[in-house]
């Protein structure tokens, strides 16, 4: 079995293309966009170097932070509220006796669904006069909460979370749920005979045992949330009053509207920097719950 770690034509064949797909699809892409960071274009002329008068612009573009807060709203969402859910409803779906597949294709559902389609369906049930959630409200009688939900500067970014975090909280819950069945049987008898049963199971045995996935949930849920572009193009196009702007969407805008794409490039670098340190924080954070346990 070893012999393939000293075999180098097993790492031509197997590894060498990996990584040439790797270099042109991502390396590549990723110098190019820092080249151009540092230049004033408009796709069509050629690139005036500026220094680093794009990445001075976002500092002092009001707008951009607005984008780097709703960012964080996102992140902050899928830490803080999504992942607890996500845990809690794994723990309880596991223990389901009968209709287990039923559940797990329910929750698992929404997300094979493209997000294109999930905007327009959330779209569809916070529209303000025949949208689902007024109707709902209306009738259980509190029309006094019924909102222009994606009109309201205030909360058409939570809007849009929720929307989001909708779309994929099944996706990862599915994952702990293969964690959970693939925990060794006689560890868990073990410990229900040594009294760990309820909550007291899922607290010190189930939680702790499956911490490298909810670990690797939570640095795809916060890389996601970094990411996240097509379903605020869809629902609001970063509206109302550039509410609901993301940093993609705003660099998107830049690139695309404005065709000052050296300005774009330069905020698709400080995406890359923002996503790769929070991802070594969501790293470090799991690595010393691991040792602390």
């Amino acid at each position: 079995m070893f012999k393939i770690y000293r075999n180098f034509t097993a790492y031509f064949v197997f590894v060498v293309p990996a990584l040439l797909l790797y270099a042109i699809f991502y390396v590549t892409p990723l110098f190019q966009s820092l080249g151009y960071s540092v230049t004033s274009w408009n796709g069509i002329n050629e690139p005036v170097y500026t220094g680093l008068d794009n990445f001075v612009k976002g500092m002092n573009d009001e707008k951009f932070w607005i984008s780097l807060r709703n960012n964080l709203y996102f992140v902050g969402f899928s830490v803080f509220i999504q992942m607890p859910l996500i845990i809690l409803v794994a723990i309880m779906v596991s223990s389901v006796k009968r209709m287990l597949n039923f559940y797990k294709l329910t929750v698992f559902l929404p997300s094979i669904l493209s997000t294109a389609a999930v905007a327009v369906i959330w779209r569809f049930i916070y529209a303000p006069e025949a949208g689902l959630l007024n109707s709902l409200l209306e009738a259980v009688g509190l029309g006094d909460w019924t909102q222009v939900w994606l009109g309201n500067k205030d909360l058409a970014i939570w809007a849009i979370i929720a929307a989001n975090g909708w779309q994929w909280t099944g996706f990862y819950i599915v994952l702990l749920l293969a964690a959970i069945f693939a925990l060794p049987k006689e560890m868990i008898e073990a410990g229900e005979i040594d009294g760990a049963v309820g909550w007291r199971k899922a607290w010190f045995l189930t939680i702790p045992l499956i911490r490298p996935v909810i670990g690797v949930s939570l640095l795809l849920s916060v890389t996601g949330a970094m990411k996240a572009l097509d379903i605020v193009l869809i629902m609001t196009k970063g509206g109302p009053f550039g509410s609901t702007e993301l940093m993609a969407t705003y660099m998107y805008k830049q690139a695309y509207s404005i065709s000052d794409f050296g300005y774009a490039n330069a905020i698709s670098i400080i995406i890359a920097v923002f996503t790769a340190l929070l991802s070594v924080f969501v790293f470090l954070f799991n690595r010393s719950a691991k040792e602390v346990s």
